[in-house]
């Protein structure tokens, strides 16, 4: 087995990931900008929720909106909810792992907030149930998934926004995640600042 190669092709497979990606989810991205800006505008929160991987991707994105993104700004509002092991441990200890995005999503959610919903595979439970809670609150979703989005796909309405990465193995979903979250960073500070460079 040639390592080097072997190492050299996640470069070219992620390169090809995001080049994919390119193609299909400008739309959506600019889409999830706007509400995001609009939402904080409005005095609304941005809640986000991943497990594992995805849960470090939520952290990442709003620590990215309270503290900065790349340009000065005041701290925006966000929330992750995978981050207090106090709650995440007595939800889960309670009412079951399901619920432990759900529970927060109920106690602190407002309508007209956003729910940044990140699952690789699209079916992970208790991200499942933090997006049909978010829709009883009337809030929006903007969910981040690959794999053909799986059952989340089929629970977004037409005011929620997929951005659904065209790839089935999950690093690369993962890789091309993080890209999208710090496009949504720099479309927002663009919008906030009005300079989009």
């Amino acid at each position: 087995m040639n390592i080097t190669a072997h190492l050299e092709s996640h470069f070219h497979d992620s390169i090809q990931a995001l080049q994919a990606s390119a193609q299909v989810l400008p739309q959506q991205l600019e889409q999830g900008v706007h509400l995001l800006f609009n939402t904080l505008a409005n005095n609304g929160r941005i809640l986000a929720c991943g497990n594992g991987g995805s849960a470090a991707d939520a952290q990442h994105f709003i620590a990215e909106l309270v503290g900065r993104f790349e340009r000065e700004r005041l701290p925006l509002a966000g929330i992750a909810l995978n981050t207090d092991t106090s709650i995440l441990t007595a939800v889960g200890n309670d009412y079951g792992y399901d619920a432990v995005f759900e529970r927060q999503v109920n106690a602190v959610g407002q309508p007209g907030d956003v729910l940044v919903a990140i699952s690789t595979s699209g079916n992970s439970g208790n991200v499942i149930k933090a997006i049909q809670a978010a829709h009883e609150r009337d809030m929006h979703v903007i969910a981040l998934t690959g794999k053909k989005g799986g059952q989340i796909a089929s629970l977004l309405t037409e005011t929620d926004i997929h951005l659904c990465v065209p790839h089935d193995r999950t690093m690369r979903i993962q890789e091309v995640h993080i890209v999208l979250l710090h496009a949504l960073c720099d479309g927002i500070d663009a919008l906030l600042l009005g300079d989009p460079s």
